[in-house]
């Protein structure tokens, strides 16, 4: 539950804070987002199922969001931001929404 944890206390944090996010990075923010969660929903989803490794949720965390950032300011380079954007998002996505399906499969059907 560490990861849902650290979730929660960024939210709080950034709430609390109001971070300002330099202009050049905003684009990529959000999907630095998308692949945090993805991330953290695969870490709990591992958490569940008993093979949690802290070590590779940190690699895991660093490594989405900094591939899907280097992806979009790629996308960026070529002029095809937005559709490898679009690409990033649903990829994640759908590994999201597959981990919350297991991760709600082990809580309501244990």
């Amino acid at each position: 539950m560490i990861p849902a944890i650290g979730l929660i206390v960024g939210l709080v944090v950034g709430i609390v804070l109001h971070p300002d996010v330099p202009l050049s990075l905003q684009p990529y923010l959000p999907i630095a987002v998308i692949a945090a969660l993805d991330a953290v929903f695969g870490a709990v989803r591992a958490v569940l199922d008993g093979i949690f490794d802290d070590k590779v949720f940190v690699v895991s965390f660093l490594s989405n969001v900094v591939v899907a950032a280097l992806i979009v300011y790629l996308g960026d380079q070529l002029g095809v931001g937005s559709q490898l954007s679009t690409g990033v998002v649903v990829v994640l996505g759908v590994r999201i929404f597959s981990n919350v399906a297991a991760i709600r499969r082990h809580l309501f059907h244990a």
